[in-house]
């Protein structure tokens, strides 16, 4: 497995939206432009951060994963426009979470940690 934390945060990053679209279309939203911008409250990099820092004061996540988020976190990627680079870096941190406990088959505990994203907890 290739173990660089952009890649992850890559792979993390399909996985989140995906988990997120079929929240949405679960709840009943059948308009494309209400799905977008439904989203938006949870896939952007800023909703990420919150929903990081939501995590982190609830201390729902082991020492592991949070060593993971600081392995994303810190990795040197691309810039961005749409937010400030702490944020987009935070949020980078949670994808290549969800994208390194996919890879190490930890599938129950993306659910749980989406779960607790989206206020399923």
């Amino acid at each position: 497995m290739v173990d660089n934390p952009l890649v992850m945060a890559y792979m993390g990053d399909t996985i989140y939206e995906q988990y997120i679209r079929e929240y949405l279309i679960k709840c009943g939203i059948s308009k494309i432009g209400e799905l977008q911008q439904k989203s938006l409250d949870y896939v952007s990099a800023k909703s990420q951060r919150r929903h990081l820092e939501r995590l982190e004061n609830a201390n729902f996540l082991t020492e592991e994963e949070l060593e993971i988020i600081k392995w994303g976190r810190n990795a040197k990627g691309a810039k961005t426009k749409h937010a400030d680079i702490v944020t987009y870096r935070l949020a980078t941190g949670l994808e290549a979470l969800i994208g390194k406990l996919y890879f190490m088959d930890k599938n129950d505990r993306i659910k749980e940690i989406m779960e607790f994203i989206v206020g399923e907890e």
